[in-house]
């Protein structure tokens, strides 16, 4: 059964690289190695079981989009691609993403197409990706295609930090009220409880409700944090089903506030990414596969494969997608026109446009509306705990008396 092996190594420049081969001895490993060029320094069977990790290795979206825009500036300058991955693995501080690209360089230099190459590393080059990397290899324009790529994933990575920035301010204050009433169920609670005893007396009705509250909280609070755990847990196993997923992202849709901000996102990621793929020489079908793939919500994946079927049978775009109350009218129309006068590409282009400019207006307002609502939910929340607290203090003399 064939092993993986790590080795050391030298190019015919002098660079070491470092890289793992599968094979069945190491004597294959060493036969390898020299048929590339490389002179070898070390190889080492990898031990099955000892290399687990407890985080998997990761290249962030940041991280392939400098690669993508440094490597187009190294083919764009007539650098050969072998000698740009070269460098580009050796200067990149991910070793994941290093180690990939030794991989693919390798791949590379034994005659496999960079495409073809970067196929075979999926989480870290998707399909859409490898299909832009395709498109410039035929079309002779690689460097070009890599400059969108990049383009794409810097917006990308701006996308996404503009959705971050309107969530996380709501999530770190629900932390925070949680945070705040499990304190006061805890050890607040519990202290007007043998005031109450003492005293005598009937107790109304919120107070009551309160207190015993706090006694279960106080006594099950781990069966509290372990169904939590468990419901979260149940969830995310759910959502990665096709009827969890596409039951959220419907959701997701539908959610006020935020909905509006998830269609329009999915609405420019859908419109930038048909646009480039489109102005690449992707054609039409493949390019309505991939944008399913990536356009991150299966409500609006499921119309984009429809619209795929009914291009297939021959009908434009515009047709189709009308059908889907997910495409506003605006997108509808926009397509249309660019059908009408063969420039698809770039009324994609100016739809993302606008609603880029959208979703930024969105996150604005919402950081402005969403302050002030979740300011009255904490008072809400805490206040009505507290005048749930002092209600029998209105009546403490009668009971004293």
């Amino acid at each position: 059964m064939p092993d993986t092996y790590s080795y050391k190594a030298r190019d015919r420049a002098g660079n070491q690289l470092n890289g793992t081969l599968v094979a069945d001895n190491e004597a294959l490993v060493l036969q390898r190695l020299r048929e590339q060029g490389f002179t070898p320094l070390e190889v080492a069977k990898q031990g099955r079981g000892m290399n687990i990790e407890l985080t998997p290795k990761k290249v962030k979206l940041k991280e392939l989009a400098v690669f993508s825009r440094q490597f187009a500036t190294m083919v764009n300058s007539g650098l050969p691609i072998l000698r740009a991955l070269s460098i580009l693995s050796e200067q990149t501080s991910n070793a994941e993403l290093a180690r990939v690209l030794t991989e693919v360089r390798l791949d590379v230099e034994q005659g496999a197409s960079l495409s073809a190459a970067m196929g075979k590393h999926p989480k870290i080059f998707n399909e859409l990706y490898i299909s832009m990397v395709k498109s410039g290899e035929t079309g002779g324009s690689l460097d070009d295609v890599l400059l969108r790529l990049a383009g794409l994933l810097e917006y990308e990575v701006k996308l996404r930090g503009k959705i971050k920035s309107a969530m996380t301010y709501p999530v770190a204050v629900v932390g925070l009220v949680v945070l705040i009433m499990s304190a006061m169920l805890l050890f607040v609670v519990p202290q007007f409880k043998s005031i109450y005893d003492n005293l005598g007396g009937s107790l109304p009705l919120p107070t009551r409700f309160l207190l015993m509250l706090s006694e279960a909280f106080k006594a099950y609070w781990w069966m509290f944090l372990g169904a939590t755990l468990i419901a979260r847990f149940v969830f995310r196993r759910w959502k990665k089903t096709p009827q969890g997923r596409e039951t959220v992202d419907a959701a997701k849709l539908r959610v006020p506030v935020f909905g509006s901000l998830f269609h329009k996102t999915a609405l420019s990621r859908f419109a930038s990414t048909l646009a480039m793929l489109l102005h690449s020489g992707v054609p039409i079908l493949q390019a309505l596969e991939i944008v399913s793939d990536t356009v991150n919500n299966k409500i609006v994946s499921k119309a984009i494969i429809d619209v795929q079927s009914s291009v297939r049978e021959g009908e434009s775009m515009a047709k189709p997608l009308a059908k889907h109350s997910v495409f506003p009218a605006m997108v509808v129309q926009m397509i249309a026109v660019g059908e009408e006068t063969g420039q698809v590409d770039t009324m994609l282009e100016k739809v993302a446009s606008f609603y880029d400019q959208e979703v930024e207006a969105s996150v604005d307002a919402l950081t402005s509306l969403i302050e002030p609502l979740l300011i009255a939910v904490i008072g809400g929340a805490v206040g009505a705990a507290v005048v749930a607290l002092y209600m029998p203090m209105f009546n403490i003399i009668k009971l004293i008396q």
